[in-house]
């Protein structure tokens, strides 16, 4: 109680040196990371450059210290996938198939040169799930051959419960394929799920982890003529599975040689985080940190495959909110901690590439400017520009003692609706530093129906409520930077949580790296206390490469591996550890 005091001491210093310059700037900053012009601050864009030469103007003008000589961290993203020249398809001897129109290789394809006949494996399934066993490998023999697949999955009964969901992924089927030694997949939409028969875009799905397989996708169109020299065709194939799902279905065996040469590139761009400090006055305390951080980036102009909730629409997506507000928000609150003394020191930084999976703050955490248990806590802020009802949400107040206190005590002058979360998981740059053991706070007033549209716009945003909201984290981060004792890690929550669209039966209950280090296997990351994993002996730093005699080379085979897993199941999981090959038995 005596420590919280103590910091607390210092708290209406900083909020009244806030609050007295804030309303001004708050708008202007805003007006201008938010604008039409600088194109919805796309990582390696135009308008991604743009707004980061603005903040590093403001940093400058108002005398905030960098780390380097230029405030930029640099790191490369790809984004986007283009087709190499290289490209074409033969059957047999006619290479008259047109890329783009006829087929397309899928952004996840490996690159070569795939030849072999085709094996027509239905749906693409071989798993078991309530009882059922569904393998529509049944009887085929795909070994240094192509299988074409339907993709999705088959029509439900009315009331029938559905078992194929997590089964249906196309880079499950891939794996599949792959583990039953086809050389190349072919994935053709069934008229069920596509009328028109478009080819799947191109798109850049988050990772430059490739199948292992070629991958392809052709049109129903095109399908059939391959599939003309056995008398059948796609919808005649939908209709016939669909009529009889819990039946064995044969192969089919299309005897024709399929030589694809599949060229796919990534699209890299730099882009930067932008790093900025103020030390601290306290002879020892200053070699401690608070970092407190916002993203800057947003969705440029939307588009498939971009993360906006209108994909068919291209327009700027200014994120005035998204993250607008925390940007704006972390320009003031370092302007105003350059007149107020703080015993340890503060670290500003603007992430970047946050909405392309966290990458700015992940490269941050793997090339810290400092070392890492110096960094004592961590505060985030996105989204805090549409305070409604008054109600405030803050994550991660498990993640050390005293701080759900703490905020109660600051917020007695601000009187929000505090709505507290222990976990210090979440999906935001947060994250990136509770995986390193580091404390955690994350600010936002929460998602609207603007939230990732083009209509999440400047006029949207609430400045009086952000002016609050900014003054409240500042008080915040007033406290971490001038409480005498340092804020110590507790994990509160898992460190990693699957999301919807990967529910998995069960958990080796390993924190797995997600940013794929390892070319030849999954490193461990962490390994929760008392799980399976660490019952069965594995460390963190582990490398996965293989599940029951399975090989697993990323975290899309790891993916794969689990969802065939039941709970009660003893299974063997390969490791390499400290360049030896280890066997772990592993009860589930």
């Amino acid at each position: 109680m005596k420590t919280l005091k103590i910091a607390l001491f210092f708290l209406f210093v900083i909020s009244t040196l806030l609050k007295a310059q804030e309303k001004k700037y708050l708008k202007e900053y805003l007006s201008v990371i938010a604008s039409d012009s600088l194109e919805g601050r796309k990582p390696g864009k135009k308008g991604g450059k743009k707004s980061a030469s603005y903040i590093v103007s403001v940093l400058k003008k108002n005398g905030i210290k960098s780390f380097t000589d230029s405030y930029y961290q640099p790191f490369e993203v790809i984004t986007d996938i283009e087709l190499a020249k290289s490209n074409f398809m033969v059957l047999d001897s006619k290479k008259d198939f047109i890329i783009k129109k006829d087929y397309t290789p899928l952004s996840f394809s490996s690159n070569g040169l795939f030849k072999g006949e085709i094996v027509f494996v239905w749906y693409g399934f071989d798993f078991e799930e309530e009882g059922i066993r569904v393998n529509d490998y049944y009887n085929a023999n795909v070994k240094g051959k192509w299988v074409m697949v339907l993709t999705d999955e088959p029509k439900l009964n009315e009331g029938e419960k559905n078992i194929y969901a997590q089964y249906s992924k196309l880079r499950i089927k891939a794996l599949t394929a792959k583990d039953h030694g086809a050389i190349g997949i072919i994935f053709v939409k069934g008229k069920l799920h596509d009328d028109e028969d478009k080819l799947i875009p191109l798109l850049y799905d988050k990772s430059s982890v490739d199948a292992g397989i070629g991958v392809l996708n052709m049109t129903r169109e095109t399908a059939n003529r391959l599939l003309k020299s056995v008398g059948k065709n796609i919808e005649q194939l939908e209709k016939e599975y669909n009529n009889s799902k819990n039946e064995k279905h044969e192969p089919l065996i299309i005897r024709k040689k399929l030589k694809v040469n599949i060229g796919v590139m990534p699209k890299k761009a730099k882009t930067q985080n932008i790093v900025a400090f103020l030390p601290g006055n306290d002879k020892y305390l200053k070699k401690e940190w608070i970092v407190i951080g916002a993203h800057y980036d947003h969705l440029g102009y939307g588009g498939e495959g971009s993360g906006s909730r209108m994909p068919d629409t291209i327009a700027v997506h200014n994120g005035a909110d998204d993250n607008g507000s925390g940007t704006v928000a972390l320009l003031e609150i370092a302007k105003a901690f350059k007149n107020v003394k703080h015993k340890r020191s503060i670290m500003f930084i603007w992430f970047g590439a946050e909405e392309m999976g966290l990458l700015g703050s992940k490269f941050f955490v793997e090339h810290p400017y400092v070392k890492l248990d110096q960094i004592v806590g961590m505060i985030n802020m996105d989204m805090l520009g549409r305070l409604r009802d008054n109600k405030f949400f803050v994550g991660g107040v498990g993640t050390s003692e005293g701080i759900s206190e703490a905020l109660n005590k600051i917020n007695k002058k601000y009187k929000f609706d505090l709505v507290m979360s222990e976990s210090g998981y979440g999906p935001s740059d947060h994250a990136s530093f509770y995986m390193k053991n580091i404390p955690v706070l994350f600010f936002n007033t929460g998602v609207h129906d603007d939230y990732h549209t083009p209509f999440d716009d400047v006029d949207k945003i609430n400045f009086k409520g952000l002016e609050k909201t900014s003054r409240f984290v500042a008080d915040v981060l007033e406290y971490w930077a001038n409480m005498p004792n340092k804020p110590k890690f507790k994990q509160a929550g898992d460190k990693f949580m699957a999301s919807k669209k990967y529910r998995y039966k069960v958990t080796l209950g390993i924190i797995p790296d997600f940013a794929g280090q390892e070319k030849d296997g999954l490193r461990v990351d962490g390994v929760r206390k008392n799980g399976p994993a660490d019952n069965g002996g594995m460390k963190k730093g582990d490398i996965i490469i293989a599940i029951n005699g399975k090989p697993v080379k990323n975290i899309y085979d790891y993916m794969g591996r689990l969802s065939k897993l039941r709970k009660g199941q003893v299974i063997t999981v390969d490791v390499m550890r400290d360049g030896k090959k280890k066997v772990l038995l592993i009860n589930l």
